[in-house]
């Protein structure tokens, strides 16, 4: 809409063909008043909004603008870490600008981001990560919302548990069958409780929902995995049809890892597989690796298939480098 002024106000979205089984990147809030929402299916967006226009993404533009945006970030505090191409995490402890009010600060950043680019930009405040996230999410869009460290209490006791980092649709799914909706519920379990439940992270959970995060802010993010995925126009029906595809795709994955010199310098550990049926669940297989090679994704890949016997939506092959976090072997996820 920016660089197309006569898209103001229309239902639009970013992303792949309906007739490619494309999905939807993101969309106008005018789109999102008929219920189209980030990875939704395109043909689906299209059937509850016939007007919508679907444009296709321009990374370029959007790297272009980033890069504006983080450099403003800059003038504000060294503390950066990026999210995305759109979004980020500042701590602004040590920043003396606007007498050092947090509130203030993003303000200034806000306006800043609007005089130089033309874009909106909303904004969470808070003590940490997971508190500054969910905030910022609260007045969208070109808003900002504050939870201070007074108010931490309360802010959480009424947040849905959906809203904390690293609860997903199984455990949201999980917490609602125990009768828990708010973090005010989770509060009455013990960690111990938590633990028996949701292993590990059930020790996060029970910090969490206190509005406890220690997350430092890491300004150096290392890219820990390269891959790359083709949803087909029809279904693979069997295991040769899904064999053809995998040169191609490794032709696809090599030319990524050759592209960026810092990505090629990396040590790969891991070569990786995913496999999206045609119901929509997934499924992700690894095993230990040095060097992409069509051998070790085809036995990769008649390990996957062997799991459901359904034709096949979606291929993905990648690699994790040695800093990566291994994924389990015997990942199913459920359908989505």
């Amino acid at each position: 809409m920016l660089d197309n002024p006569e898209l103001v106000g229309k239902a639009i979205a970013v992303g792949g063909d309906p007739l490619t089984r494309g999905v939807i990147a993101t969309c106008s809030y005018e789109a999102r008043k008929f219920g189209i929402h980030s990875a939704m299916a395109s043909a689906r967006a299209v059937t509850l909004c016939p007007h919508l226009q679907i444009l296709p993404p321009r990374i370029a533009r959007y790297r272009e603008v980033s890069t504006q945006i983080r450099a403003i970030f800059a003038e504000f505090t060294q503390i950066i870490e990026p999210l995305s191409l759109d979004e980020a995490y500042l701590d602004v402890t040590d920043c003396r600008a606007h007498q050092g009010s947090a509130t203030r600060i993003a303000q200034a950043i806000r306006a800043q981001i609007h005089q130089q680019t033309g874009l909106t930009a909303s904004a969470g405040i808070g003590p940490n990560k997971m508190l500054a996230k969910v905030a910022s999410d609260w007045n969208k869009p070109d808003g900002q919302f504050v939870v201070t460290p007074a108010e931490v209490d309360d802010f959480v006791r009424l947040l849905p548990v959906s809203k904390l980092f690293g609860v997903g649709k199984v455990t949201g799914e999980k917490l609602h069958r125990a009768g828990i909706e708010t973090c005010g519920d989770l509060q009455a379990w013990s960690e111990t409780q938590l633990q028996q439940q949701f292993g590990r992270f059930g020790s996060r959970l029970h910090q969490l929902c206190r509005g406890i995060d220690q997350r430092p802010l890491e300004t150096d993010r290392q890219r820990k995995s390269v891959s790359v995925e083709r949803t087909f126009a029809d279904d693979r029906a069997d295991l040769q049809s899904c064999l053809l595809e995998l040169p191609q795709l490794l032709t696809k994955l090599q030319r990524r890892l050759e592209d960026s010199p810092a990505v090629a310098a990396k040590s790969i550990t891991t070569l990786v597989m995913k496999i999206k049926f045609s119901d929509f669940a997934q499924t992700t297989i690894q095993q230990a690796g040095d060097k992409p090679n069509l051998d070790s994704y085809t036995a990769l890949l008649k390990q996957g298939l062997n799991r459901r016997r359904k034709a096949v939506r979606l291929l993905g092959l990648g690699v994790r480098f040695g800093d990566g976090h291994a994924i389990d072997g015997n990942q199913m996820d459920l359908p989505i």
